[in-house]
């Protein structure tokens, strides 16, 4: 037997020694512990075997500590001191508190999530949040984030991914523009329309359209684009065009009756689509802090 392995076998005879000191006998020791009185003299025996010194006086009246025995009592205190402070911490952090630094596409982060963390903040009060809200694939580990939404149609292996929502991409319109301009009927109409598209790559205005096995490309123009979400919602909402938009963008829109689904039974195809993923590297304590939120947004998305 290794030398840590006998100081391991050593610890709970420690913790004994305490007890019957505290105790002021082995028969008190042995009711605290609820064992027999042999039990508890069984383990000073072997302790003091084990040590090679004798711990106690012992008289038919009296048990006193010898001072060897004094000296290894401090150290046994001290170290159940330790172990009581080490309880003490992981009881602490039972409870969620701390930060929690999370990431977010744009869009995504401002419309889906930030919503949310103001009841969430409420709930948790010992809990705070850091909102990263960037486009790029954040690496979790390398910056020490301890959570990530991705949106993608497979999440990267190595994580656990929680499903948030599904990420549709929309082609919607309002009611003034329709009025004056027409419902397109079929994929093709939309080059008789202003669309209003990203912009970001020479393609963006290439707009794929897939009906079940049918799949149509279009070559859209019009007289605004623009590379962000929130403002090509308020160019659709003042007349400007038909616009492509996550599904969550326009949702709120599209329930009051100011925007309107255009070509409805078309799906847009974009790589901002498939599911919205909440990621974490896997780790078998998850923090109640981390735990919390992902709970919560799991919950509430």
């Amino acid at each position: 037997m290794s030398t840590n392995d006998r100081l391991l076998a050593l610890l709970p005879d420690l913790a004994v020694l305490v007890k019957v000191v505290e105790s002021g006998s082995f028969s008190a020791a042995a009711r605290a512990l609820n064992s027999p009185p042999s039990s508890v003299s069984r383990q000073i025996s072997r302790l003091e075997a084990a040590l090679k010194v004798q711990l106690f006086v012992r008289t038919t009246r009296t048990l006193r500590l010898t001072e060897s025995g004094q000296a290894i009592v401090q150290h046994a205190t001290d170290m159940l001191a330790a172990a009581r402070a080490a309880v003490a911490v992981s009881e602490v952090r039972a409870t969620p508190q701390g930060w929690v630094r999370l990431s977010a596409p744009k869009a995504f982060a401002k419309q889906v999530i930030q919503p949310l963390l103001g009841e969430f903040l409420r709930h948790y009060p010992e809990v705070n949040v850091q909102l990263i809200v960037t486009d790029r694939l954040t690496d979790l580990l390398q910056e020490d984030i301890d959570l990530a939404v991705r949106i993608t149609d497979q999440p990267p292996e190595g994580f656990i991914a929680k499903a948030l929502m599904p990420i549709e991409q929309v082609l919607v319109a309002s009611s003034g523009y329709l009025q004056q301009r027409g419902t397109p009927q079929a994929p093709d109409e939309l080059t008789q329309h202003d669309c209003i598209y990203l912009g970001e790559h020479a393609n963006d205005n290439r707009w794929l359209l897939r009906q079940g096995d049918i799949s149509h490309s279009v070559a859209v123009s019009g007289r605004f684009i623009a590379n962000h979400t929130e403002i090509r919602l308020a160019a659709a909402l003042d007349d400007w065009g038909i616009a492509s938009l996550p599904h969550f963008t326009a949702q709120a829109a599209l329930q009051d009756g100011r925007l309107t689904r255009v070509l409805p039974n078309w799906q847009l195809q974009t790589a901002y689509q498939g599911t919205a993923y909440l990621l974490y590297p896997p780790n078998r304590y998850l923090a109640p802090k981390v735990r919390g939120l992902v709970d919560w947004l799991v919950l509430h998305v």
